[in-house]
């Protein structure tokens, strides 16, 4: 596996200078085996998360280490609860209008400390430079402690890594569907299931048209990878 998966607890992921911050699940990594561009800003991360008990058991079963999986939404809370304590401030990218005025109702009245500001950018394959100028300067006018990044992957991933010394802000987050979690647009399994780690099996109960090939089809696929990778391990080792 040709990614450093973090492995330590949120309270230690963001320290010292600029910190860009993305997840791998099995499906952005099936993804990445067929984008280079999207593969390198997973690679380039200073923080990679395993947002998935698939990722959790591919780097058991390679290297024999056990982490914890760490949700973006995870993630999420934790920079919320540590910018409400310091009175800090976070920036979300993405989504729609609609979105990001739920996201700033529910700030002001669960995270009240925290300064915050929006920006929904067009919802397209690609950016004009006009319109990434644009995104840039929305956030560096505010120059907030967090950004979170919401527009899906691998879009979010790339831009995060292309523009991240462009961008005026101590931690870059990519972190998806938390925006439609958080905003209640769409609504996250119940803690029963994601403990049971069964959130992905949910998921595609409520939505089998959008979630069936993410899991039914890119599962077997990461299967096949890892176990590629696990017999040219032992193949290696054997040499």
């Amino acid at each position: 596996m040709d990614y450093s998966i973090y492995s330590g607890d949120l309270a230690e992921c963001a320290v010292g200078g600029k910190t860009l911050i993305n997840t791998i699940n099995q499906y952005s990594f099936c993804i990445a085996e067929k984008d280079a561009e999207f593969k390198k800003a997973l690679q380039q991360s200073d923080v990679l998360l395993p947002d998935g008990m698939a990722i959790v058991a591919a780097v058991k079963l390679l290297y024999g280490n056990k982490i914890k999986k760490i949700a973006g939404a995870d993630l999420h809370l934790h920079f919320l609860e540590e910018l409400n304590k310091k009175g800090g401030s976070c920036f979300y990218l993405g989504s729609a209008e609609n979105t990001l005025a739920k996201i700033e109702a529910r700030i002001s009245r669960e995270f009240p400390n925290i300064k915050m500001k929006t920006f929904s950018p067009p919802y397209k394959a690609m950016f004009s430079d006009t319109e990434i100028h644009q995104m840039i300067s929305a956030v560096n006018d505010f120059q907030p402690d967090v950004l979170f990044i919401g527009m899906t992957a691998p879009k979010q991933e790339k831009w995060g890594f292309k523009h991240k010394e462009q961008l005026d802000t101590k931690i870059i987050c990519s972190i998806g569907a938390v925006f439609d979690f958080y905003a209640g647009t769409v609504v996250r399994p119940h803690p029963f299931w994601i403990k049971l780690r069964l959130e992905w099996f949910i998921r595609l109960v409520k939505e089998p048209k959008r979630m069936w090939k993410r899991y039914l089809y890119y599962g077997p696929v990461f299967i096949k990878l890892i176990l590629q990778e696990k017999y040219k391990n032992i193949f290696l080792s054997n040499t």
